[in-house]
């Protein structure tokens, strides 16, 4: 069970293609986001869809595929942990950021990577 207590899955699509970076201390990073769908039938029985947003970032080699695979709209599925992180603006405010951490990734309606 000691697994279990901070694992995300997700299946959803890419709302933009990733944004890569390498860090000051040589470590490509890529995030981007992707969307999930929900539906249901309301009271009046009509269908109803809520999309939720999911921040995502990927380390090495992870990163590496998704800087040449992953491209807007794509499917994707995405095992990892929620990370908290916070950052303090120019102004000194806060703000809060939850993203999932990938630790597996699996392209769905996977393409021919980027040429």
């Amino acid at each position: 069970m000691y697994a279990l207590r901070n694992k995300v899955q997700l299946i959803g699509n890419l709302g933009a293609n990733p944004e890569v970076k390498n860090t000051v201390n040589g470590k490509k990073m890529a995030r981007f986001s992707i969307a999930t769908d929900e539906s249901y039938r309301n009271a009046n029985g009509e269908k109803v869809t809520e999309t939720q947003w999911h921040n995502v970032i990927a380390w090495g080699k992870l990163a590496d595929i998704a800087e040449r695979y992953l491209t807007k709209g794509l499917e994707v599925a995405v095992e990892g942990k929620l990370v908290h992180r916070e950052v303090i603006g120019k102004e000194g405010s806060k703000k809060r950021y939850t993203e999932v951490q990938v630790n597996e990734m699996l392209m769905l309606n996977a393409r021919h990577g980027k040429s």
